[in-house]
Formats: C-alpha cells, structure tokens, sequence
C-alpha cells in the first residue's frame, strides 16, 4: 500500500515537523484502504461538517488524478484533492474536493496542497489554464493563489461558489 510516494517536511501546529508523503494517482491505481480513506474524508468534510446533502459519487473520480497527502506512521489521510482532466467536466482541468482532515487544520498544509496540486497539474497539462469552483469564503485564499474569479456567485449545494481560473 502507499507505493510511489515522496515526502517533504510540512510544520504542523502541534509538532515542528511532519513528513507529508505524496501520492498522484488514477482511481484505478488506489488500493482498497486508499480509497476507503479518501471518501471516508470526503464523507466527513463535505456531507457531514457542511451538512450537505448531495452525490459525491459523481462519474468525475474516473476522470482525474488524485492527490493524497499522507501523514504520521501508520500513514492517515492528511489532505487530498482531485484534478479533472480537461474536457471531462470544464474545457480546462479543474481542482476540486480540496480538504484537509481535522487533526491538520490551521497548520498551512492546505497552502501546501494546493501549491503541490497546482504544481502537478503544469506538469500533467503543461500551458492550460487551471479552473475551481470555489466556495466563496474561501476566494481570497485562491486569489493569493493566483487564481481569478471568473464568475458571479452562484448557490452549489445550498454553499455559495464562484468560479476561478489561474493563467497557465
């Protein structure tokens, strides 16, 4: 489990440093326990502390590369996002799912994954822009990003949302 994997040092709130090891991966190339943390965390932010009733399931994961950041030994889910390929869902490929798991919040690790996830999106879609639909509290947290907001907000699952591109 938990093959090709890198790690890089990330400070943590509540010890100085925290290996977090990488894994880019298609749905296909998760093992059972990988997926089953991923829609576990993603059951847990998204449905349960959003209170928000909707199909997570929804034929994108097929279409995208996953971005799992692991920490601590035994390994447990720190953070994740998925990138979707251009044309499966935007023109562009688009981050989304983005979360960080509750023992890691306000320790930066979110800046990390999202830096790591935009990193590997030039790499696997060099020159494309890079779209999100991004709640909208969270809009100048993308901004500093270099992300730009691209829409008026809008109601997703009952959580405003605006759409945002960052330059290739």
């Amino acid at each position: 489990m938990f093959g090709a994997m890198e790690s890089t040092p990330i400070a943590v709130r509540s010890a100085p440093q925290v290996a977090v090891r990488w894994q880019w991966s298609r749905l296909e190339h998760l093992a059972a326990a990988e997926l089953y943390a991923v829609l576990a965390a993603r059951q847990q932010v998204f449905t349960v502390e959003q209170h928000c009733a909707f199909q997570d399931a929804d034929g994108y994961d097929l279409a995208a590369w996953h971005l799992l950041g692991w920490a601590g030994d035994p390994p447990i889910l720190a953070i994740y996002l998925r990138a979707l390929d251009p044309g499966s869902k935007y023109a562009e490929p688009s981050i989304g799912r983005v979360l960080t798991t509750p023992p890691f919040r306000r320790s930066g690790l979110g800046r990390r994954l999202m830096e790591e996830g935009i990193a590997r999106c030039e790499r696997t879609w060099p020159g494309m822009p890079i779209r999100i639909a991004a709640q909208q509290r969270l809009e100048a947290f993308y901004v500093s990003l270099g992300f730009r907001t691209v829409t008026e907000p809008y109601l997703e699952d009952g959580i405003a949302h605006v759409d945002m591109v960052r330059a290739a």
